[in-house]
């Protein structure tokens, strides 16, 4: 094959060695704009998995780079005038102009032909002919641009600043720092990439930078300004610039990586922020399967698309990890109210992929303090002792949580899933099993399905209700049940359906009844379905009758003896119709703005709290986002978080979307969680997260991070009825089994 790699960086470099090597017959040409040994930063970084990846793809060059490598296996973390310290993450660091010099002779000695200095035209009719040519110029290519329309590329520009400097300071770790200036937060990553350079990279808001007057700096200026704000920890060791200017990282993504004969690599295909690794670390990952990709497939066309399939969602999984990442750097000054542990643990975890049971195998004397200091505020903040003597310190997840008098035993939560099998409004043996069961299996607390305050206030016929007399000794049978045979507290989720009622069972197809509907009200006359009912827009009558049936089930649940109230304020629903303003174009005072949209929610609220028992907390469950343009935004969400505190809201379970029908959800693990931190942090307030908690280590992320106070998962429990019994096993935890089931276990609680 003839083959042009327009882009000498470590991308196309390792590329065009690895298809040489391959086979020496190739022609192989690298371009490169620039000189042989210029290079733009200082550093990069591999993961000791990385590093098995290279050995496996080229043993000459790795075995150059392995002696190259600066070695760590600690994270330092600079917070409060304490380090933090978390071992056995191994990281290898080295120069970006060594690796090049590396990769550069092992192209020469294999007999690639390196053409420095020489910029190619992104018009690529007019390069020479080639059976295949590979665009790694970069996070700006040139090629990517001039051929949109194939690629159909996506940047995204973040909003934080940052400059890549280099240091003659010795870091023996992976560092981060967290300064505070008159102007605002820096945070810096820092790591020692040989002996006597570091990288040191320097971040803030646009709010910062500017105020700091940093946005019309020099390099020069910039560097005396950050040597002086970080004089104390550069204990007088120099910064060192190379073209060092303030940027925004692009988050780049393609459509396409290939079209023709014309193939994406490295940066020109995908970024991932520097909080998580190195770019080149993907860079050189993608090179080895497209080369391998190649020698698989009888044709070009079959090898790039094979590659693509391959290689495409490892970048996907990458970059979203990237991406909660950055957004973690991009709002650190949110978590500078956490306390020293709590904070190290979020900053460890903050991509997700690195989880409790993770960093616990890594580092267990790091983890054990985590879990130290959680069970010591849960047990200030709950009364019950947990510490002191030869007891166990408590997995996160086990340890208790107080809302008012009640206290739940632990942070698990079985979320309210719709059963749609109630008659009439009432439920019967279905629910007592599906509600019943779980409470055996050991959850803390359970909230009970979506339970109406009217009858046109269902979803469907089958939703169940607090509206009739008749309700109350069938709900009252399932709380008996949980109360006598379970540690586990009992709530009731409160709502009306609103603009998204009268429609079929789930399992018929969820649609608008078209025989026995009935007329439904939202905040204004927008239909949810596009061939749905349109709802009356609510007036001053249909507000007060509405108060009024929220009241009323309230009174029935107490008389039921449930254990909590949460008001369902989430998923488009009616109060929910009120708070979106794609489902309130009101004009009077309960629309326009997020005060005057929360205004009705906050009155139902306050009507059930005057008359629900001061001992007994009440939840409210909102949706963060709409997932749809125009849709609630970051500022409204923490407005509402404060709205509900100053309401006396005892903690809000924060959900997302389902508000409109064609929002676009960006589902993941754990894609909920973020808006639960948001609220928690921000608002001041008490948060229970929802959405793909897959595991009990995932659910312990969480609690030690301070990311919410109780974790809510429903797949989960319909998959396993007794997941907390289950995590307390895996977890080495003693869980007290029902009375029942002891004579089988031989009072073992560790049982399964």
């Amino acid at each position: 094959m003839k083959i042009a790699c327009v882009g000498g960086g470590p991308a196309g470099l390792y590329f065009a060695l690895l298809m040489k090597k391959a086979d020496p017959s190739h022609e192989i040409v690298v371009y490169e704009r620039n000189r042989a040994d210029d290079t733009f930063g200082f550093g990069v970084v591999f993961s000791d998995a990385t590093l098995e990846n290279l050995g496996d793809a080229d043993a000459e060059s790795y075995a150059a780079i392995r002696e190259a490598f600066a070695h760590w296996d600690d994270i330092d973390i600079h917070y409060r005038g304490q380090v933090l310290t978390s071992g056995g993450h191994g990281f290898s660091g080295m120069s970006r102009k060594t690796l090049l010099a590396i990769l550069q002779r092992r192209c020469q000695e294999l007999g690639v032909e390196l053409c420095f200095e020489t910029v190619v035209d992104p018009d690529l009719s007019k390069l020479e002919p080639a059976d295949l040519i590979v665009a790694c110029d970069g996070v700006n290519s040139a090629i990517r641009e001039r051929y949109a329309d194939k690629f159909r590329p996506d940047v995204d520009f973040r909003p934080n600043r940052f400059v890549w400097l280099g240091t003659t300071f010795p870091f023996g770790a992976f560092t981060f720092y967290f300064k505070n200036s008159a102007h605002g937060l820096f945070r810096v990553h820092a790591y020692r990439y040989e002996e006597g350079s570091s990288t040191f990279i320097v971040e803030t808001t646009e709010e910062t930078w500017k105020a700091a007057g940093l946005d019309s700096a020099t390099e020069a200026e910039t560097i005396a300004y950050c040597e002086k704000l970080f004089a104390e920890e550069l204990a007088g060791h120099r910064l060192i610039g190379n073209k060092s200017i303030w940027r925004s990282f692009p988050t780049v993504k393609n459509g396409s990586w290939h079209f023709d004969n014309v193939v994406l690599l490295g940066d020109a295909a995908h970024t991932a922020h520097f909080s998580i690794g190195s770019g080149t670390k993907l860079a050189m990952e993608d090179a080895i399967v497209l080369a391998g990709e190649l020698g698989r497939h009888p044709t070009v066309a079959e090898a790039l698309a094979a590659y693509e399939v391959e290689r495409h969602p490892l970048v996907e999984r990458t970059q979203r990890a990237a991406q909660v990442s950055l957004e973690w750097f991009e709002h650190t000054e949110r978590y500078m109210s956490l306390e020293p542990m709590e904070m190290a643990f979020s900053l460890l975890t903050r991509s997700l992929r690195v989880t409790h049971e993770n960093l616990r195998l890594r580092d267990p004397g790091f983890v054990e303090k985590v879990d130290f200091r959680v069970a010591e505020k849960a047990q200030a903040q709950s009364g019950v002792t947990l510490l002191g003597g030869d007891r166990q310190i408590p997995p996160p997840i086990f340890t208790p949580f107080k809302l008012r008098d009640l206290v739940v035993e632990n942070r698990v939560v079985v979320s309210p899933m719709c059963q749609y099998s109630a008659t009439d409004g009432t439920v019967n043996d279905w629910h007592l099993v599906h509600l019943g069961s779980r409470a055996v299996g050991g959850a803390g607390l359970i909230i009970s399905e979506m339970t109406d305050v009217s009858a046109d206030g269902r979803i469907s016929p089958g939703c169940a209700g607090l509206y009739d007399a008749a309700h109350v000794p069938a709900f009252a049978r399932i709380v008996e049940f949980v109360h006598r045979y379970s540690r586990t507290k009992i709530g009731v989720q409160l709502a009306h359906a609103g603009r998204k009622g009268a429609t079929t069972r789930p399992w018929e197809g969820g649609a608008p009844l078209e025989k026995g509907a009935w007329p439904l009200i939202a905040a204004s006359a927008i239909p949810f379905h596009p061939r749905g009912q349109t709802p009356k827009p609510m007036d001053r009558a249909d507000m007060d009758r509405v108060l009024g049936d929220f009241v009323s089930a309230a009174r029935m649940a107490e008389q039921i003896g449930f254990d909590m109230l949460e008001l369902h304020m989430a998923h488009g629903y009616l109060l929910s119709s009120f708070i979106s303003p794609l489902s309130n174009v009101r004009t009077d005072e309960y629309g326009g703005s997020v005060e005057r949209r929360m205004r009705f929610p906050l009155e139902v609220f306050d009507a059930v709290r005057a008359v629900w028992p001061k001992q007994k907390p009440i939840s409210v469950r909102i949706s963060a986002t709409d997932w749809a343009p125009g849709g609630l935004t970051r500022e409204d969400v923490v407005a509402i978080g404060h709205l509900l505190r100053e309401h006396g809201v005892d903690i809000v379970d924060v959900s997302a979307g389902q508000t409109v029908a064609d929002g676009k959800p960006r589902y993941g693990r754990l894609f909920q969680t973020p808006f639960s931190e948001l609220v928690r942090l921000e608002a001041g307030i008490s948060t229970m997260t929802v959405g793909n908690i897959q595991s009990y280590t995932d659910a312990n992320s969480i609690i030690a991070a301070g990311r919410a106070d109780l974790c809510v998962l429903a797949r989960a429990h319909l998959y396993d009825p007794y997941w907390t019994r289950h995590a307390a096993h895996e977890l080495g935890w003693q869980l007290e089994w029902p009375d029942q089931y002891k004579t089988i276990t031989g009072y073992n609680p560790r049982f399964v």
